[in-house]
Formats: structure tokens, sequence, C-alpha cells
């Protein structure tokens, strides 16, 4: 008698442990499923590779990078593909003298998916003809990946050694002379784009030819404290002024030259907090 009940109790043991098992395996295979997100593998490379620094950073976890962003698509941010053609941008084309002034007025979205010590991954939104100013990033390394949509890039470097205009008129200048090292059109087509601490176009304007939405990865992020604060300029054509230290370009070199001159934060850029849709990162 005791061998039967012990025979039906191991059974039932069993049964037991094997609902376990299957319990941990379906939690264990969920996990992996969260993991598994291509935001989490963006998360998991970059806090692997990226630093707090401002050093420089390898070519291989450059290009582990750049190959991870270039197989996202705005699904996998919780971006909504019924949303993406809702053209509000700033732009008056096609509009009504009624209507403009609303239109003028939608800002650009900004998501936070997440922000720490090493590096800051977000996305923006842009309406139609939305702008983000030509501004910098000090000691900084950002990787771009247009999700969808068209965006124009226009992006100098400082000339080294440093070109100084002064100005009687100190609200302007002094302005210091950069090359210009992108100005093209990207889209979802086109692959991750990087800019460096000195070079690939460190100073850099987006303006949206059609909506669009732009990822970011930025290491290290913006900090104050440790001199990583955003400035905005105002870029002069070459021929504009006339320095006494200036490099002798001829006419072909000249249109890749400009004077920046930091301005203020402008008044017409604007900007709201979005929230983000995607898989829940784990940290």
């Amino acid at each position: 008698m005791f061998s039967k009940f012990q025979k039906a109790s191991d059974k039932i043991r069993l049964i037991l442990q094997n609902k376990v098992d299957c319990s941990v395996f379906v939690r264990s295979l969920s996990m992996n499923h969260r993991q598994s997100s291509k935001v989490q593998a963006i998360y998991d490379l970059c806090k692997t590779s990226l630093t707090p620094t401002s050093s420089p950073l390898s070519s291989q976890t450059i290009q582990n990078l750049c190959s991870l962003l270039d197989t996202v698509s705005p699904g996998d941010f919780g971006l909504k593909e019924e949303n993406i053609g809702d053209d509000r941008g700033h732009g008056p084309f096609g509009l009504s003298q009624f209507n403009r002034i609303a239109r003028w007025a939608q800002p650009i979205t900004y998501i936070d998916i997440f922000e720490g010590e090493s590096f800051t991954i977000c996305i923006f939104c842009f309406p139609t003809s939305s702008v983000i100013p030509l501004h910098d990033h000090p000691g900084m390394t950002v990787f771009s990946k247009v999700l969808y949509g068209s965006l124009h890039v226009k992006a100098y470097d400082w000339v080294e050694p440093a070109f100084i205009q002064e100005s009687k008129d100190s609200t302007n200048f002094p302005g210091r002379l950069a090359k210009l090292s992108v100005d093209k059109v990207l889209t979802a087509s086109s692959g991750t784009s990087v800019l460096y601490p000195k070079t690939g176009g460190n100073l850099h304007c987006f303006t949206a030819v059609s909506p669009c939405a732009v990822l970011d990865v930025l290491s290290p992020p913006y900090n104050e404290d440790k001199g990583r604060r955003c400035t905005y300029f105002h870029d002069y054509p070459y021929s504009t002024f006339s320095a006494e230290s200036k490099p002798n370009l001829n006419d072909e070199e000249v249109e890749d030259y400009a004077w920046l001159a930091k301005i203020e934060t402008p008044d017409d850029l604007y900007m709201r907090p979005g929230v983000y849709a995607g898989p829940a990162i784990q940290i």
C-alpha cells in the first residue's frame, strides 16, 4: 500500500514539477522575446561599448552600432505607420490663408527612450518644413538614422587652425570659419550617419523635407557641468566678410566655407515631449 502511495505521490510531484518547469520556460521565453527587440539590442550594445568620456570610439564599435541601426524600422519603436503621412508641418505648402497659422504652430516632438551617463537614445519627429537650427555636439559622437520620411542635413566642421572674424557689432561676432561637410537629403533607405567630436559635421542643421523621424544615439550625452553644452549658430557666407587672416580660396572652394557666429537659443524652436510607445528596455 505504501509503495502504491509512494508511486502516486512521486507521479503527482513530477506533474507539479513539470508545470513549474513549464511556467519558468514561458517566463524565460517571454523575457527573451522582450530582450530580442531592436531597441533592447541597441541599448545592450551601447551599454557594453560606450563610455561616459569623450574618448574616441573604436572602428569596430562604430561599425557594429551602424550595422544594427541600419536594420531598424518605425515599428521597432512603436511609431504607427498610419501616422507617417500625417503632414502637420510648419510650412504653408498647399494651405489656405485660414489654416496656415495653425499649421505653422506644429512642434517637433522629442521622444526620450533612454538617458544615462554614457549615452542617450532618442527620436525626433518632424512635421514638414520644421527645423532644428545649426548647433554643435562638443566632444560627442552622434549616430543618426532616419526612420521614415526625408530630412535635409547641412553640417560643418571647424577649420583648424582656427580663423576668427572680429566685428564692431558684438551681437553677431566674433565668428569662426567652418567648412561644409554634409549637404544632402537623407531618407529611410540611407545608411546611419555618424558625426564625430571634430569631423563628420559636428555642427549641423536639420530641415524636414517631408514628415519624418530620426533616431539619435549620442555618446556621451549633453552635460553642461562637463562642458558639453548645446550652442546654436548662424552661418554667414564666406564672401560676406573680409578678414586679415583667412585662407586663400578659389571661387569653387569659397562655396564650401562659412563664418559661424554664436546665437541665443532661437525663439521659434518649438519642441514638445512625446511618449515612447515601443518595447520596454530591460536595464
